[in-house]
């Protein structure tokens, strides 16, 4: 079982579309939230679950996708670290994640 880990980019990220959300219904955000954190606990027991990132090609940059987001995590040895999370309309540009 690997440790799965935010980076404080993936926590913002989240803690934004969640307060992005939420301006609309409290609910639906509490929900998104849920969903998203559901899923990024199943990366503790299949850390290569997620496809690799088709704009990096690396294959310890992967992800999984939750509705129309993107969770974006990078695999080490016996860790799973998240880096980003984001809407799927949107390519990822190098520039958008600062990886720790």
């Amino acid at each position: 079982m690997a440790e799965v880990r935010w980076t404080p980019q993936a926590a913002s990220d989240l803690e934004s579309i969640a307060t992005f959300i939420a301006h609309d219904s409290s609910q639906y955000a509490s929900l998104f939230v849920s969903s998203i954190l559901t899923a990024v606990e199943q990366l503790a027991d299949f850390p290569t679950s997620g496809r690799v990132v088709p704009e990096w090609r690396t294959p310890t940059i992967r992800e999984i996708l939750s509705g129309n987001f993107r969770i974006v995590y990078r695999v080490r040895s016996d860790l799973v670290e998240v880096l980003t999370v984001y809407h799927g309309a949107r390519l990822l540009a190098p520039s958008d994640l600062k990886l720790p």
